[in-house]
């Protein structure tokens, strides 16, 4: 499979968001991308768990402390 037209322009532009970030090596560059997945999959998690919560009228389970707020997906995708 060839990757080509916009795909390929997006995977180009991460790859040289990492390379200007000084990681080369591509395991190292995939093991980010797994850990920004699980990042995202996590506060997807926690996300949903708050709905709940607030529709149950229950605390919510958290994934993310509050010194740990920094690091959800929806707040570290701003920086």
């Amino acid at each position: 499979m060839i990757i080509t037209g916009e795909l390929k322009n997006k995977i180009d532009k991460i790859w040289e968001i990492f390379w200007t970030g000084g990681i080369t090596n591509p395991l190292s560059v995939i093991e980010q991308f797994t850990y920004l997945i699980f990042i995202k999959l996590l506060d997807d998690k926690q996300l949903r768990a708050e709905r709940d919560a607030v529709l149950l009228g229950i605390e919510p389970k958290k994934f993310f402390n509050e010194e740990q707020q920094n690091l959800r997906w929806s707040n570290f995708k701003e920086l």
